[in-house]
């Protein structure tokens, strides 16, 4: 039993919560104490877990300057690129609107009316935290992610006088990290419990929507690599072929495993074969893999709107725009954490009053895209290396 994965442990219990909701709704229908002690435990993580990453990353690589010239260029590139991915992510879920016919439960109305009544100055107000401890009660993430910026920048800025607080950050995040884990064996139960919840009170239309989902994301997860990627390495003057050859067994590795580490070695050295220097690869791959995950800021752009389709909350462009500018802040830094994805998704929707439970829905798929949001990750980072360098003046060698 110990042997069996986890990520085969969440599909059978996707598979016993549909079960069960379909068998005996009676029965399915009382399990939501489960998956809402799951969620809440979920929630319990991304205020330290932020706070720690952000905190520890910020301080630690120093300022931009300190980081130097290959530094500030692969810092323009990465957030140049993601940023494309979440809008790529934001247009697709606009257009198929997966979520729809769902009928998650939507939150109080009160919340709801109040949200919604805020203009856009008001929203950029609340913006800024007056309480960094009241944020972080509520789950603002994004006063906490404002919070956590200033404050590492702080901490770079005076140097050797805060390491014990750098110390204690990266101490911090690394607790939560095996925190994660803990709460991750519940995964399965609260998976199961939330499936059966929804089959039993929404019926099989929630499995249909969930089926358009994936299709959409692997649809543009596709078209971001040829019709983005493939755009940067043409304006660059990368050979295609000779990147392709390089990237691909990394890209097969990652989707295979769904693991970016596993891919990490053959990364590098491909990178370096393929002509990257290696100072450069060295610096760009690992530091990429905390500041530019194009796959995973791609899909939570479309799971988070689709947890709003689902709910049929309509959220305006300014919304939408807000909640892309916190998904793009607070995905970083948290790559090494098992389902980061799940823990950033859970933050957001509570930030922006969306329900929760759409995270426990979408966690018994995300095992089918995980695999395409790492492999796109890592091949992100590859093509990164060798544009810093193009950047840098190397010049790579036609296709044989």
């Amino acid at each position: 039993m110990r042997r069996i994965p986890l990520t085969a442990w969440i599909f059978i219990g996707m598979a016993a919560g549909i079960a069960l909701g379909a068998a005996a709704p009676a029965v399915g229908s009382k399990l939501a104490p489960i998956s809402n002690i799951f969620l809440r435990l979920i929630k319990s993580i991304i205020a330290p877990l932020i706070f720690g990453t952000l905190v520890y990353g910020i301080a630690g690589a120093g300022s931009l300057k300190a980081m130097g010239r290959i530094g500030l260029k692969a810092v323009i590139y990465f957030e140049s690129v993601t940023t494309v991915a979440l809008f790529l992510g934001l247009g697709a879920v606009n257009l198929v609107r997966p979520g729809e016919g769902v009928a998650l439960k939507k939150p109080p109305a009160k919340e709801e009316l109040q949200e919604a009544k805020k203009t856009p100055a008001e929203m950029i107000e609340q913006v800024a935290p007056a309480s960094i401890i009241d944020a972080m009660a509520r789950g603002d993430v994004l006063q906490i992610v404002v919070f956590a910026f200033l404050f590492g920048a702080a901490c770079a800025a005076i140097g050797s006088k805060a390491k014990p607080v750098v110390d204690f950050t990266g101490s911090l995040a690394e607790v939560m990290f095996q925190f994660t884990r803990y709460v991750m064996v519940l995964a399965p139960l609260g998976v199961g419990a939330a499936m059966a919840v929804t089959v039993s009170t929404k019926g099989f239309a929630v499995l249909v929507a969930l089926g358009k989902l994936v299709l959409t994301m692997y649809a543009a997860q596709a078209l971001f690599v040829v019709g983005v990627l493939g755009l940067v390495m043409l304006a660059a003057g990368i050979p295609v072929r000779r990147f392709v050859r390089a990237a691909r067994e990394p890209f097969l590795i990652a989707f295979s495993t769904a693991s970016s580490e596993a891919a990490l070695p053959r990364a590098l050295r491909n990178m370096e074969e393929f002509g990257v220097p290696k100072h450069i690869v060295s610096f760009v791959i690992p530091t990429g893999y905390s500041l530019n995950l194009d796959g995973s800021t791609l899909y939570l752009s479309l799971a988070s709107v689709f947890v709003a389709q689902a709910a049929g909350i309509r959220l305006s462009l300014g919304q939408q725009l807000l909640m892309m500018l916190t998904l793009m802040l607070t995905s970083k830094g948290v790559a090494g954490v098992p389902r980061a994805a799940l823990v950033i998704l859970a933050g957001t929707l509570a930030s922006f009053k969306l329900p929760t439970e759409g995270a426990a829905v979408l966690l018994g798929i995300d095992a089918a895209m995980d695999m395409a949001r790492t492999s796109v990750n890592v091949l992100g980072n590859c093509l990164a290396t060798a544009v810093v360098a193009r950047w840098e003046g190397v010049t790579f060698k036609p296709a044989d």
